[in-house]
């Protein structure tokens, strides 16, 4: 059977966007994204943070680092990876991480007031630890 991978993905970033080159010189760059979502428990509203590392290649990964800074906004449209390493004193490292295929720069923030908090999702049965 075939699988599925597609991840679509709206925060804010919590750095700058490190940018450098492979050795055969295509463009790299990962941030963090931080993905909030709000709901209500009862009769609290309560807010959930995923950090997520998002690496990005090419023309992409080169505006990424030119236009992106700690705090905007953006959306993520990529996959799901699994990267493996070895440490130098022979530890076995993993981390998932999104390959992003596309980026969209969301306006910058202004003060006119308007709400830009994400929605709150009532989802009943839904409590904070539990996995769906």
């Amino acid at each position: 059977m075939a699988g599925f991978n597609k991840v679509i993905l709206m925060g804010n970033l919590t750095r700058n966007p490190e940018l450098r080159y492979t050795p055969s010189g295509t463009p790299v760059a990962s941030f963090g994204l931080a993905v909030s979502r709000r709901f209500k428990q009862g009769d609290d509203l309560k807010e959930e943070v995923c950090f997520v590392d998002i690496v990005v290649f090419g023309k992409q990964a080169e505006h990424c680092g030119q236009y992106l800074s700690k705090g905007n906004g953006a959306i993520v449209e990529g996959r799901l990876q699994q990267r493996r390493w070895e440490t130098e004193d022979g530890q076995k490292r993993s981390k998932h991480e999104v390959v992003a295929q596309t980026v969209t720069f969301m306006p910058k923030r202004q003060d006119s007031g308007a709400s830009t908090e994400p929605p709150v999702h009532d989802e009943p049965g839904y409590e904070m630890g539990e996995e769906g």
